[in-house]
């Protein structure tokens, strides 16, 4: 099928979802609530019903970019804020980490960018559904974009990075109750301390990005929103929670300016921190202000 007759299908089987099954709604409203307490419930209603045509036109995009993203066309389908900065640090023999999150079509944001010649490598846990999880896996590495699991990875990690390679992690994904707590839409969050470890224990320049999506299907801006040097002069993320807070509010920055690409259906705010972890979380906010 055509992608503009996906896309018509896409906005269809999202009102269904939203209107019809209902499917997560009350994760969906709980989320949107949180994140956008002050917007009337009328605009929160319309994101959450955009965001459900996003994920189906994103599972389209994924089936049609084999045959229709190239590397003799990707101009036509995509671009690069802050090119010349990003390309700099792609091609130093350095290593560089990329955070990204469930937001725009992340999943073509690591075959774009391997596409473009730059090689990447990313952690994913596998899929439950074993040939879903090849299928996956073939297009994620049919540019030159390759998987790590998410378990038993941390050697090949630190080899990567020693021998400057490129990293891909997303950095909204919860964490439990031991993971570093910090401020997401106003509401503490447990976020995974790996991701700073990464950037700090190999001093890689560090960049905040997201694959949004355009006026067209198959139409992507890879925005950069913020990149840091652990190696610069007066470094001020020098510790894991103050990174962490770091790129996670650039990662916030990116969502509310498109809150419809954003998967408000998984549960980013599970539990509390406990007391001790409240008194550190404050103590950084206030040594932020």
């Amino acid at each position: 099928m055509p992608l503009t007759a996906l896309e018509s299908l896409s906005k269809q089987l999202g009102w269904l979802c939203w209107h019809g099954l209902k499917l997560r709604r009350k994760v969906v409203e709980e989320n949107l609530r949180i994140a956008f307490p002050k917007v009337p419930q009328a605009e929160r209603d319309r994101i959450a019903l955009a965001m459900w045509k996003h994920l189906f036109l994103m599972i389209c995009e994924i089936a049609h970019a084999p045959r229709k993203l190239h590397r003799t066309n990707w101009r036509h389908h995509s671009s690069i804020t802050r090119m010349k900065e990003v390309v700099h640090h792609l091609v130093s023999e350095r290593p560089m980490v990329i955070i990204s999150g469930h937001l725009g079509n992340f999943e073509l944001g690591g075959y774009l960018l391997a596409l473009h010649g730059f090689e990447t490598h990313t952690i994913a846990r596998p899929l439950d559904n074993l040939y879903l999880d090849r299928y996956v896996n073939r297009f994620r590495g049919a540019t030159g974009q390759y998987m790590l699991p998410k378990q038993g990875s941390g050697p090949q990690i630190t080899e990567l990075l020693q021998q400057g390679g490129t990293l891909v992690l997303l950095g909204d994904q919860f964490a439990g109750k031991g993971g570093c707590w910090v401020e997401f839409f106003g509401k503490p969050a447990s976020t995974h301390k790996a991701v700073a470890v990464f950037s700090l224990g190999s001093s890689a320049p560090t960049a905040v990005s997201a694959a949004l999506r355009g006026q067209n299907p198959l139409e992507f801006r890879m925005e950069i929103e913020a990149i840091t040097d652990p190696t610069t002069e007066g470094f001020p993320w020098a510790t894991v929670p103050l990174l962490t807070s770091w790129y996670t509010k650039n990662l916030e920055s990116l969502v509310r300016s498109h809150p419809e690409q954003y998967w408000w259906v998984h549960r980013r705010w599970k539990g509390d921190p406990s007391d001790r972890q409240r008194i550190r979380l404050a103590h950084r906010q206030n040594q932020a202000a």
